[in-house]
């Protein structure tokens, strides 16, 4: 068997585009499909595939490892989040490949079940709240739906640091959600790595009063030593790794003891079986993992293979709501009951691609909206549901 192409599709989906990939085999019929979504750095990505294309092409996609370590080696620089980002999506399609050769799920291989289903935490529940209030009846919404927990960014277009009114507002947004809540979720307080380190610790201390359940990227994330200084400092639990890019990276988050959930992304940490090595790492500190999983679907059914085999995988993060084609480009079926996830047994990662949907919605430009105070634009008016009933 032999990898006989690469292709890549860019579908906008509103606050930024999701990037698929899809490698071929010179078997008829058997291909597998991947997600490499860097957001707003998306065409960049898509090249990135692109110029690997000619380094894969004739290898055998069943040796996954040892494709992924020359690509990984070849980089001159490696890591960062475009070659990896690159590198995940056609590391995940090596294994849906693998999976549908021997019609098997793809959590099979990597050591089988541990679990049916997994618990949700949503993300998008907020759209497009602006005031305490506004976020207590969509936390009251999100609750309704069996969410096990909720997170956003209350901080608008803070950088570095609050003044304090925008401080005051902040916490008065999080007492209006722990409220409506009622001990029916726990809370997240996403940080988006916004502040600097006696920010962040003040913020961690105001936040110690509302029993969240951690308190997410409060600093840039090239700064470890700086998050292990906050971690010490304040008596919430912390959250960090979505912008960490291989296991190196996660071994000094360990080594620091710079968070207490983990949370590396599929799409953007090297693809399932780094995700797997990280997670081990983290298992021998006896740390959750808890991945960042707010972009496509495609990468969402790889998270859930992940969580199938994974035993330390605590919690994932799941969008709420989606934009409407969402159910259109791809065959993906997610059952969602009593706040928690099932995972798919059909061969591979278990979604497929509509091509003919994606190419209805092509590329988009769109801007970070974390600093401009439209955060919390994040899905459109006639955003809905992609779970399956």
């Amino acid at each position: 068997m032999k990898i006989r192409a690469i292709e890549t599709y860019v579908c906008h989906a509103y606050r930024t585009n999701w990037v698929f990939v899809k490698v071929l085999t010179d078997i008829d019929g058997l291909y597998g499909i991947g997600e490499a979504t860097l957001e707003h750095k998306e065409l960049t990505v898509e090249q990135a595939v692109k110029q690997l294309e000619p380094v894969l092409i004739g290898k055998d996609p069943r040796n996954i490892e040892a494709i992924w370590h020359s690509v990984y080696r070849d980089g001159y620089w490696r890591g960062g989040p475009v070659l990896m980002t690159a590198l995940s999506g056609i590391e995940m399609a090596l294994w849906d490949i693998l999976g549908k050769h021997l019609n098997v799920p793809v959590y099979t291989l990597l050591g089988g079940k541990v679990r049916e289903s997994i618990p949700c935490y949503a993300n998008g529940w907020f759209s497009p709240a602006k005031t305490p209030e506004q976020f207590a009846e969509k936390a009251k919404i999100a609750v309704a739906q069996g969410f096990k927990a909720l997170k956003w960014d209350p901080f608008g277009a803070a950088y570095l640091t609050l003044d304090r009114k925008s401080f005051n507002d902040a916490i008065d947004c999080v007492a209006a959600v722990k409220e409506a809540t009622k001990g029916t979720a726990d809370i997240i307080i996403e940080g988006h790595g916004r502040f600097d380190v006696p920010t962040a610790i003040r913020l961690g201390q105001a936040l110690q009063a509302y029993d969240i359940l951690w308190f997410e990227e409060p600093l840039p994330p090239q700064n470890l030593e700086g998050l292990a200084d906050v971690r010490r400092k304040v008596n919430v639990p912390i959250g960090a790794g979505e912008r960490l890019y291989n296991r190196w990276e996660f071994r000094s988050l360990f080594e620091l003891k710079a968070a207490d959930f983990i949370q590396p992304d599929v799409s953007h940490a090297g693809g399932l079986s780094e995700m797997r090595k990280i997670a081990s790492m983290a298992e021998c500190y006896h740390l959750p993992l808890c991945p960042h999983n707010p972009i496509g679907p495609v990468a969402n059914a790889a998270t859930l293979q992940l969580a199938a085999c994974t035993p330390n995988f605590f919690l994932l993060e799941t969008m709420s709501i989606d934009v409407p084609w969402r159910k259109d480009i791809t065959t993906e079926e997610v059952k969602f009951e009593n706040g928690e996830m099932f995972i798919s047994d059909k061969p591979g990662l278990g979604i497929d691609l509509n091509i003919e949907e994606i190419l209805k919605h092509p590329f988009e430009a769109r801007e970070l909206r974390h600093y401009k105070g439209t955060l919390t634009e994040i899905r459109p008016a006639d955003a809905e549901s992609y779970f399956t009933k």
